[in-house]
């Protein structure tokens, strides 16, 4: 890979913020693979992964907040509903 190449990473969550661990291993994955300078990193949600980007979310006991870890990718990357 040269240095103007960029290995491209396309995320699609469709499931629900909370009640397993999926989306947040997506975000989790996405948010460091877009630390690395070579990386772009898109994340579309659809279905129920739009409920992640839900502001003011009220996170269950024991999760992760996965509105801020998207807010946090959405600075580095592209996130598209």
């Amino acid at each position: 890979m040269t240095a103007l190449e960029k290995a491209s990473y396309l995320f699609i969550v469709n499931d629900s913020p909370y009640g397993n661990e999926r989306s947040y291993n997506a975000l989790r994955l996405a948010i460091n693979l877009v630390k690395r300078p070579e990386a772009h990193v898109q994340v579309f949600l659809m279905g129920d992964g739009v409920n992640c980007a839900i502001s003011g979310q009220k996170t269950p006991e024991g999760y992760y907040n996965v509105e801020r870890m998207l807010k946090s990718l959405a600075q580095r990357g592209e996130v598209a509903t």
